[in-house]
């Protein structure tokens, strides 16, 4: 595999926001902790060493009950010791993992927990995928590319999708264009989708101690009850989060997500519905469930597994649950972490580095051979299909496509003649500049019909390049969040230890990845 990389401020479509953040402006510090670079480390160590041992105990507890279908797991016993920290990734649990950031969210992971391990060697550091088991957005994560085509996974079951059960999944997998051992094995063995995704991550990254948590777990909800009844009784979440989108606006930004009142979901099989108060009861939307304060301190004392965070707790969640350092999240999900700062300082939990995941896209060797029989550069086919239509033209244009010169030489000529009118009579002013403004108009459009001609010249090599273009971001959006990792594993077995090796979790550059 061949590497280019190019840094993310260089290439369109990430948000300034972000942008912002990894560059370390100084009007964005308060909505962070520690800046996201290696350094950084100690201190966060330094701030996570008071993790709660009882939590690390409920925390393997939790994951040697999980990982028993799996088998014994020594990264699991270390999360015991308080010199054991861990760093996280999370995701829904798409079908085959879903579109190729997945992929790249684990390897960056894992890498970082490598990179801190040579930094910090007196410490232990375990890569996490945090499984958004509890999620019910089922239509986002049922089907994925493969070849081009989309697969999709039919099912009437509803609630949180890490408790569906996989019947008829061998249905499904016989649609498919080639079987997969690992996915076959986890897709028919596993009990529920949460089961399988753990079976076929842990194949493909147990070597590299990568742990799955399914944190749908009563014991883990028992450490986060407190947040959860500042949440439900004294509604504290949402004027913080508030005030962060706030000052955000104020700096010219725009918040990604908003706080409610209650920021909690009632889920129980096949339901996973918000909770709403009305008056002095509580209810879950759509459903008749109804509680007085009381009767509903009851439950969640109770029945803790009853009662999931939405996007605004669930980070919150897992920083109370995980002895965790890092996130290593997409471009939206580092920049609604920020809006969630004031949140974990209520509650007194260090927050997080967070850090952007890698890039990535793939080029096979026909398509680096046309990028050069084109003349152009990976990092062009990142602009929009104008921008860059128009830069490839003028670049292999034997002609000058602008009338920059000719405008540099007319408007002193059109200065003069205002001059000259305003002298006659100073009404005549406005008509001058009125005949200087139709002039002006008059080479935009003759300036735009230079281009389109000379684009009609290069017709054949532009159909090239947007040839090219299609193929790279099917359907118009990016690889990487549209088309599977098979496309590329099944032909170059080496794919993903070629990501482990290239991929810098510190590097917030776009890696360009040419296949052999």
């Amino acid at each position: 595999m061949h590497v280019q990389s190019y840094p993310i401020n260089e290439i369109p479509s990430f948000s300034k926001l972000l942008i912002q953040y990894l560059a370390g402006d100084s009007s964005l510090k308060s909505f962070y902790g520690q800046a996201p670079k290696l350094a950084s480390f100690a201190e966060q160590i330094n701030l996570k060493k008071s993790f709660s041992q009882s939590n690390r105990q409920v925390l393997v507890e939790v994951l040697k009950d999980q990982y028993q279908a799996i088998g014994e797991v020594s990264n699991i016993a270390t999360l015991a010791n308080e010199k054991t920290f861990t760093v996280t990734t999370g995701h829904q649990l798409n079908l085959f993992t879903g579109p190729l950031y997945v992929i790249y969210k684990l390897v960056s992971t894992i890498n970082l927990a490598r990179k801190l391990q040579e930094t910090y060697p007196e410490f232990h550091f375990v890569p996490v995928y945090w499984m958004a088991t509890e999620d019910h957005d089922w239509d986002e994560i049922n089907h994925f590319h493969w070849y081009g085509k989309k697969y999709q996974w039919d099912t009437d079951q509803k609630g949180a999708v890490g408790r569906f059960a996989l019947e008829g999944m061998r249905g499904f997998l016989s649609q498919l264009p080639d079987s997969v051992e690992v996915f076959e094995k986890a897709y028919t063995e596993g009990k529920t989708l949460a089961q399988a995704v753990q079976m076929y991550v842990h194949s493909l990254f147990g070597a590299d101690g990568l742990l799955c948590l399914d944190a749908d777990d009563a014991r883990l909800k028992q450490v986060f009850v407190p947040v959860m009844e500042a949440d439900l009784f004294d509604h504290k979440h949402q004027a913080l989060v508030e005030e962060k989108n706030t000052l955000l606006e104020t700096l010219g930004y725009k918040a990604q997500i908003h706080a409610r009142e209650i920021n909690l979901f009632y889920m129980t099989d096949g339901l996973r519905e918000r909770i709403e108060k009305k008056g002095e009861a509580y209810h879950v939307v759509n459903q008749s469930h109804t509680w007085h304060e009381e009767a509903l301190r009851d439950e969640i004392l109770n029945h803790p597994e009853r009662f999931s965070p939405n996007v605004v707790l669930r980070p919150l969640y897992q920083e109370c649950i995980l002895p965790n350092l890092a996130y290593l999240g997409g471009p939206a999900e580092v920049v609604y972490w920020l809006q969630l700062k004031g949140i974990f300082d209520t509650h007194s939990v260090p927050f997080p580095i967070l850090l952007p995941r890698n890039f990535g896209l793939v080029i096979t060797a026909a398509q680096q051979a046309r990028i050069e029989k084109l003349g152009i550069v990976s990092s062009d086919l990142f602009a929009d299909e104008f921008t860059m239509r128009q830069k490839f033209v003028a670049q292999h244009s034997p002609h000058a496509l602008d009338l920059v010169a000719e405008r540099a030489r007319l408007s002193p000529i059109f200065e003069d003649m205002i001059q000259k009118a305003r002298a006659v009579d100073v009404t005549l002013e406005a008509s001058a500049k009125a005949e200087q403004h139709r002039w002006e108009q008059g080479l935009s459009k003759l300036e735009k019909k230079i281009k389109k001609a000379e684009e009609r010249n290069q017709s054949i090599g532009v159909q090239q390049l947007l040839g090219l273009r299609a193929a790279l971001f099917p359907e118009g959006h990016w690889q990487e969040r549209h088309e599977n990792f098979l496309s590329f594993y099944l032909s170059h077995p080496s794919f993903i230890e070629d990501l482990k090796a290239n991929f810098d979790p510190l590097l917030f550059h776009m890696y360009v990845m040419q296949l052999d």
